[in-house]
């Protein structure tokens, strides 16, 4: 059975990096979202086994996605996805209920393994 990923992120080209990476791992991208809210809304939605959220976004960041999310679905499992210069947020967002965190740039094998390791 395939993992069913939502990916959560303002830039275009990050998202499109991300689907096609997870993709080719054998992952479903089942929707993306650009901030916090449509994160909420997406999840209600499709109900993903896993989700990777940026935390710098406008509306809504990411910590108010996790938020969001947990809020709705305690047994939610989201990966941040973070800028090197925003640790202060990883540590909100771990506080807030992130399971993992990925640091941009970031590579392929990471990505896969903080999903699957997420999901088990």
């Amino acid at each position: 059975m395939s993992i069913k990923v939502l990916v959560v992120d303002d830039a275009p080209v990050i998202r499109m990096l991300l689907k096609s990476i997870l993709e080719k791992s054998g992952f479903t991208v089942v929707g993306e979202a650009g901030n916090g809210n449509e994160a909420l809304e997406k999840y209600k939605e499709l109900s993903p086994d896993v989700v990777t959220m940026d935390i710098t976004m406008p509306e809504a960041s990411g910590i108010d996605g996790v938020k969001n999310i947990l809020g709705f679905e305690p047994n939610a499992k989201i990966v941040m996805i973070t800028a090197l210069d925003q640790r202060k947020f990883l540590l909100e967002a771990i506080k807030a209920g992130a399971v993992d965190y990925i640091v941009k740039p970031f590579e392929d094998e990471r990505v896969i393994s903080a999903l699957k390791k997420a999901i088990s």
